[in-house]
């Protein structure tokens, strides 16, 4: 067994940070040492950081997932009596990312199951789990028997890592959280795919993003990290497919957690439907349908989301996945009755007439982090209240008379901090120009 091997940790952390190549036993005795916690909080931040320096090769990674997925319990569907494949999806993570919530429902509403395990912010990004912590009452981490009993009776359920569910990844995450680390491909994708594979999934989409609000950063980067994904799904025996889409600008019109899961709603209910949205978060469950085998073309899975939302059954299925977890019963036709409100609401005007140009979303993000949106360590509380809302897409006009978007804070002082972020963060130009498409390609193994 590698736990009895005399190895010790800051002699493979040593041996990374130099850039050696690491046994299979190497990695499964680090991540039991992050599992059982005699591996330091300290050592584990600087095997992330070795890693994140000097990478990992395919094999190196392939072994971080396998560990990782072995450092807990793997779900096994068979005994649940469903009658429609286990699918799921997963974002590399984004600012405004709140497709998860839209995409559980809808898959659900066509005859698949997910079981979707999500993650908490990271970085400038913004987490699932933080936006339905802003859910009061909604538990983000019930036993596994309420877990898959929800998949099971309405179809879908977002949760975190449970204590028996990829335990490694867990600490893990929350420590490349706090340190800078999140943009390491082999991390990302061993974190991704232990929680994946421990769900017991039959299919998984991926949304690999690129662009300045994105960990990728550059397309290359994003290209990457998608092949490393898939490959390794691949060889783990899990139908895995990953589009590429755009982060250049934040997704959506909100930014925020209790204002993500409203714009999520209005989706839902076709109350509004942002194009950007609406494109990645049809893109993602067209794919999934048909890796699953629920659709045999494109146009068959378009038409199977469209009734979902027509019908109003994914709205539906997601009031039901609320309740089911312990939130409000009502909160799909009452939201602003439970989702928390910030004192400060101010807009955001420009100081000359042009056009929005630009934006860095990174620095998006980063403002909602200091407006108390996210976290700087590993144990801040969060504020689910603020963030940004009524964001207009690239290309829009402006003027000092037509608010680039609306700051939602605790304060006035965290208000003031706030615009003067977003203003230093947008480009007014002179020219209309439109964003790049949203969806940009597809990698499959």
């Amino acid at each position: 067994m590698a736990s009895e091997r005399p190895y010790f940790p800051q002699e493979i952390i040593r041996r990374k940070r130099d850039g050696a190549t690491l046994t299979d036993d190497e990695i499964s005795f680090i991540v039991k040492g992050i599992t059982d916690n005699s591996v330091t909080e300290g050592q584990a931040a600087a095997f992330a950081m070795a890693v994140f320096f000097q990478g990992m090769s395919a094999a190196e990674c392939a072994a971080l997932t396998r560990a990782m997925t072995r450092s807990g319990t793997v779900l096994d569907w068979s005994a649940a009596g469903l009658d429609g494949p286990v699918l799921d999806k997963h974002s590399t993570g984004g600012v405004g990312d709140k497709v998860s919530l839209m995409l559980a429902p809808i898959i659900a509403a066509c005859g698949g199951f997910v079981p979707m395990i999500s993650g908490r912010g990271l970085g400038h990004t913004g987490g699932t789990l933080d936006k339905l912590d802003a859910i009061p009452g909604y538990d983000t981490g019930p036993d596994r028997d309420t877990f898959m009993r929800t998949v099971r009776d309405v179809g879908c359920a977002i949760i975190g890592q449970t204590a028996d569910l990829a335990p490694a990844d867990r600490r893990l995450y929350a420590i490349r959280d706090v340190t800078a680390t999140g943009e390491s491909i082999p991390l990302i994708t061993a974190s991704i795919l232990s929680k994946k594979l421990a769900a017991g999934l039959d299919g998984l989409v991926m949304d690999v993003k690129f662009g300045n609000g994105s960990f990728a950063g550059d397309r290359d980067n994003a290209v990457a990290l998608a092949h490393s994904i898939v490959d390794v799904a691949a060889g783990a025996g899990l139908k895995c497919s990953a589009l590429l889409t755009d982060m250049n600008q934040v997704l959506g019109h909100s930014a925020g957690n209790a204002l993500e899961v409203r714009e999520a709603i209005a989706y839902l209910t076709g109350a509004h439907r942002d194009p950007r949205v609406h494109g990645v978060t049809i893109a993602l469950c067209a794919e999934l349908l048909r890796i699953g085998g629920l659709a045999a073309t494109e146009d068959e899975a378009q038409a199977m989301i469209d009734r979902a939302l027509a019908s109003g059954t994914a709205a539906e299925i997601f009031g039901r996945m609320v309740a089911a977890l312990g939130g409000p019963a009502d909160l799909v036709e009452r939201p602003d009755a439970h989702l928390p409100i910030a004192p400060v609401i101010r807009p955001v005007c420009p100081l000359t007439s042009g056009y929005l140009a630009a934006t860095d979303t990174r620095a998006l993000g980063v403002a909602v982090m200091g407006l108390g949106g996210g976290r700087h360590t590993a144990g801040d509380a969060i504020d689910y209240s603020v963030g940004l809302s009524d964001m207009l897409p690239l290309g829009s006009p402006v003027a000092p008379d037509t608010p680039l978007c609306t700051v939602h804070a605790g304060s006035g002082d965290d208000a003031d901090r706030a615009v003067s972020a977003v203003l230093a963060a947008v480009t007014i130009g002179e020219q209309a120009g439109g964003g790049d498409p949203v969806v940009q390609d597809r990698i499959a193994a």
